[in-house]
């Protein structure tokens, strides 16, 4: 014979067991993407380092021309150094290196092989590699996959009154290293910078002072093509 049917549970019961279901199902989600969901949430942007050397690849989307270079940044006097880096035997390309010295106003070009020398006045403002203040958090991610994986985060100059961003940078989360960044102009992409092998400080401080060949520089700009 069957066993009858027991009787089902009550409305307090009910309750109980549908708290109890909603409760698994928010530590699951916690477990999850809820997490760094949650962590993100409060996230205030970090203090990158203020002077490193390191290597840049540098992607200008009009001319479609990649340029690799060593860099020596020195945040706090507000100084660049650039070395185009030669990776190949390229015909009638010169390759040239740039101190930017910013609180002088003034830019160096210096041709690698003649040491020929071009005097540059610098009209934009000093552009720190950095996430401003009022930068405005989009993502976190990893970058890479298990075992060897490194979490980032992704701010913009975005605002409530303009969808769209002039800038997109990526930092680490740890040590807050740039990763990338990203300047759009007019709605189109124009130049994106990636960042690699960095190390904290400056090994030679005097990258940063021209060579004597410029004293007599000249005061336009050189081309790159023969």
């Amino acid at each position: 014979m069957a066993r009858a049917a027991g009787p089902g549970p009550g409305p307090g019961l009910g309750r109980l067991l549908l708290l109890l279901r909603l409760l698994l199902l928010g530590g699951l989600l916690l477990r999850g993407g809820g997490a760094a969901a949650a962590a993100a949430a409060g996230a205030e942007p970090c203090q990158a380092p203020r002077q490193w050397e390191g290597r840049t690849v540098s992607y200008e989307h009009g001319t479609g021309r990649n340029t690799r270079a060593a860099v020596s940044y020195d945040g706090p006097n507000q100084r660049l150094r650039i070395l185009e880096e030669r990776k190949a035997l390229i015909p009638c390309k010169k390759f040239f290196e740039y101190i930017l010295l910013y609180k002088d106003a003034v830019m160096f070009q210096i041709e690698q092989v003649t040491k020929l020398c071009s005097k540059i006045a610098l009209t934009e403002p000093w552009d720190p590699y950095d996430i401003p203040a009022n930068s405005t958090y989009e993502d976190q991610y990893y970058i890479g996959g298990p075992g060897d994986e490194i979490m980032v985060q992704e701010w913009s100059d975005r605002k409530p009154a303009r969808r769209l961003e002039s800038w997109v940078g990526v930092y680490t989360v740890k040590e807050c290293y740039p990763v990338q960044e990203t300047y759009t102009k007019n709605y189109s992409v124009t130049t994106s910078t990636r960042f690699f092998d960095l190390q904290l400080g400056i090994a030679d401080p005097s990258v940063f002072t021209p060579p004597s060949t410029c004293q007599k520089a000249q005061p336009r700009k050189m081309k790159d093509e023969c």
